[in-house]
């Protein structure tokens, strides 16, 4: 009787504390939505790092969650970003890459075909960087129901149910929660968040793009969406508590 009595007060006394966190956590999210800024999908930071797709809000990929398990998380470039090989001089840890407005970077300039992009030319998704300038601290999670397809050296592809390809770039490879023809749910930890390049080391962050099949000039072309504007949705809603 004595026992039963002690696991009651047990089970109690746990529930109580993870109500507790819930409520912090929804406390800081609701904080962090106060908070959260960004800058028009297209409208790339710095100026020179190139033309984007100034104009289309359009969604590409609705109801996605968020790519990152947690807030806060920050959208900006890695290579016109302070440290990076094209931005200021400086750290790739100052704060003043871990801070907000977002800053869309799909279409900056890089060397990949991109056929919607302006130039033609561009980043084939965009750079989040997690809360902190630590590396294997911040999980990446599936934002949507589907099957592992692919893992390389520095990237693990995820099929979609909804038949969309996503890339998960620069996570840390010996600790990954997933193999190849691995079935995921929405949210499920992926992987932590690095600086894996293969052989080769990049600043701390997450490279998420996103491919589809798309009508372009008529015809069918498996092109990779601009995902900025889905994911600024998605951000709002893992603030909300909707994930």
């Amino acid at each position: 009787m004595r026992f039963s009595s002690l696991l009651i007060i047990l089970l109690l006394f746990t529930s109580c504390i993870k109500k507790e966190s819930k409520i912090r956590v929804s406390s800081q999210n609701s904080s962090e939505l106060a908070r959260f800024t960004y800058t028009p999908a297209g409208v790339l930071y710095p100026p020179y790092s190139g033309k984007g797709r100034v104009g289309d809000n359009y969604i590409y990929a609705p109801n996605i969650r968020f790519p990152l398990e947690r807030a806060p998380a920050y959208v900006n470039s890695q290579v016109y970003g302070v440290g990076g090989m094209y931005g200021e001089r400086g750290s790739l840890c100052d704060p003043r890459n871990f801070r907000y407005p977002w800053h869309d970077n799909y279409c900056e300039k890089r060397s990949w075909n991109m056929p919607l992009c302006p130039t033609g030319k561009g980043h084939q998704g965009v750079d989040i960087r997690p809360a902190t300038c630590e590396r294997k601290k911040y999980y990446a999670v599936a934002v949507e129901n589907g099957v592992i397809s692919y893992i390389g050296s520095y990237s693990v592809y995820l099929r979609g149910d909804s038949g969309r390809i996503y890339r998960y770039l620069h996570l840390d490879s010996p600790t990954l929660r997933v193999k190849i023809g691995q079935r995921v749910r929405r949210g499920e930890r992926i992987g932590l968040v690095s600086d894996n390049m293969g052989g080769t080391k990049t600043s701390i962050h997450l490279h998420f793009d996103a491919q589809e099949t798309l009508l372009i000039n008529g015809y069918p072309q498996k092109v990779f969406i601009p995902i900025y504007t889905s994911l600024v949705d998605a951000y709002k809603r893992l603030l909300s508590g909707r994930p």
